[in-house]
């Protein structure tokens, strides 16, 4: 294992839309295309040793969005979870994919579809791809504790590790890296608490234009970094 090359990152691939914009094109083709940036995400991020990849889909926030563009992302989701060449290359690569958020919400096909390829890919551990869809940072942890409270745990009982074993995270470690492209600098409720000693990195370009070298930019600036969590450096 390459200590300097994250373990886990965080992506928030940030400005499909004002992508659109800029090209005169309309939000459903800055969508596609920040969809198809993805992928090459994923295999960059697989290239370069990385083992868990958690990415921001949609939030809790997002569904003010118009109808038609919560349609059109909802319909990009399930054509990725659902084709049959997308479920082959994750099987070839050893991909677990796991979806995280308020996945009641979601579309009926869609939760078909989540299901499936969680089921035929939950043996697979070369690499693990975590999709938050209707996912809030808040909500996570606002959830966390009721089921600790539906459990009748004792008070006295509640710790920081017992709160992550019911995110929607648990099992994973905490990311190493976030990555935000889009000139946004900000969490936008993601992962509150599984974040907090990340590091972070903000790229000004729009996710669309987002380039590998951009993503070894990232990296590089990573490894220069001397990781700290709230005290002395570790080792």
């Amino acid at each position: 294992m390459n200590k300097n090359i994250p373990q886990h990152i965080v992506l928030f691939p940030d400005g499909n839309r004002r992508w659109a914009k800029k090209n005169g094109l309309a939000a459903s083709k800055g969508h596609w295309k920040g969809h198809h940036k993805f992928k090459d995400f994923l295999t960059w991020c697989q290239e370069k040793g990385v083992k868990i990849l958690t990415v921001f889909g949609f939030s809790t926030e997002n569904w003010k969005r118009s109808n038609d563009e919560v349609k059109y992302l909802m319909k990009l989701f399930e054509d990725g979870l659902r084709k049959k060449e997308e479920i082959k290359k994750f099987q070839k690569a050893g991909v677990r994919v796991r979806i995280i958020g308020q996945k009641e919400k979601l579309p009926q096909s869609l939760q078909e579809a989540i299901k499936n390829i969680e089921k035929v890919t939950k043996n697979n551990s070369n690499f693990y791809l975590n999709l938050a869809v209707s996912y809030g940072g808040r909500w996570d942890i606002v959830q966390a504790i009721k089921k600790i409270v539906k459990k009748g745990t004792a008070v006295k009982n509640i710790s920081e590790d017992m709160i992550e074993s019911f995110l929607s995270t648990s099992g994973l470690p905490s990311p190493d890296l976030v990555i935000r492209a889009g000139g946004e600098k900000r969490f936008s409720n993601f992962l509150l608490w599984q974040a907090a000693y990340s590091e972070l990195y903000f790229s000004p370009k729009l996710w669309p234009d987002f380039s590998k070298k951009d993503f070894e930019k990232a990296l590089d600036d990573y490894a220069r970094r001397q990781r700290r969590f709230g005290g002395d450096f570790k080792k």
